[in-house]
């Protein structure tokens, strides 16, 4: 199978900077949204990239823990990018690569918050992970709740 790209932009009232600094804190996501009910470090250190981090989810309605490599986080541009190395999805694709990049909205308040999740197919019966990306949007949505009532 050939690698595929899915995207999503998620419009929020947080400033991007705010919105990226939390999620970069990844052990206090838990208190910000439903979704992730845990989040431990396995290797290396929080925010570094090459450092692995353990997931308990809120996915489908179903707990599920997935094991994620920090590839990329790079506060200057507001980017954050995690490859799945286990977990359920990787019973149905054989990569998976989230991106998160926030920018300001041009001319107004609140920011911009783009996933895009590149992955790779173990067949073509397995679906598009769109329900990956919803479930993305609703994380980036209750994140962004909990950072606009924090203020």
């Amino acid at each position: 199978m050939v690698e595929e790209e899915v995207n999503v932009d998620v419009e929020i009232k947080s400033p991007a900077n705010k919105f990226h600094m939390f999620v970069g804190r990844l052990q206090h996501l838990p208190k910000a949204t439903r979704y992730v009910q845990g989040c431990d470090l396995l290797e290396g250190n929080w925010g570094m990239a090459g450092s692995i981090v353990l997931w308990k989810l809120l996915f489908d309605g179903e707990v599920r823990v997935s094991k994620d490599r920090i590839e990329a986080m790079d506060f200057e541009k507001k980017v954050i990018q995690w490859r799945v190395l286990e977990g359920p999805l990787k019973t149905e694709y054989n990569s998976i690569l989230k991106t998160m990049k926030v920018s300001p909205n041009h001319g107004g308040p609140g920011s911009m918050v783009n996933w895009n999740v590149k992955y790779e197919r173990i067949d073509e019966k397995v679906a598009h992970p769109e329900r990956l990306l919803q479930f993305l949007v609703e994380v980036t949505k209750e994140v962004d709740g909990y950072l606009l009532s924090e203020e």
